[in-house]
């Protein structure tokens, strides 16, 4: 574990390590449960299809492309343990296609009308 206080800012990296220097990485969603076995129940999210649901996410800049960098404001859930556990889903894709999920940065679905 990890221990910090209330609203410290917390800085995490994830990083690639693959011989292949094409590719990047890519922090698609990350949520927050006072259970490790359970990330469906309780939850907080962060982030989802690479947009901040938490005021506090931020990305940063990284040096290389296989290395993300990201951090957010400590927290707790009420009335639970003080212990909180994250989960991310990375993405890595080939660094020079544009068109791959990981250079869309942020996909805010929009809700259609369903007229006919």
């Amino acid at each position: 574990p990890y221990y910090v206080d209330m609203n410290q800012n917390l800085f995490l990296q994830a990083s690639l390590h693959s011989s292949d220097q094409n590719l990047m990485v890519f922090v698609d969603t990350c949520v927050a449960s006072p259970n490790s076995s359970d990330f469906r129940t309780v939850v907080y999210e962060l982030t989802k299809s690479g947009c901040a649901s938490d005021p506090s996410y931020a990305l940063f800049p990284s040096p290389r492309s296989d290395v993300a960098r990201f951090g957010f404001s400590a927290f707790s859930f009420v009335s639970r343990s003080p212990l909180v556990f994250l989960r991310c889903e990375l993405l890595v894709c080939r660094y020079q296609d544009f068109s791959s999920r990981c250079h869309q940065g942020c996909v805010s679905r929009v809700k259609r009308n369903a007229d006919s």
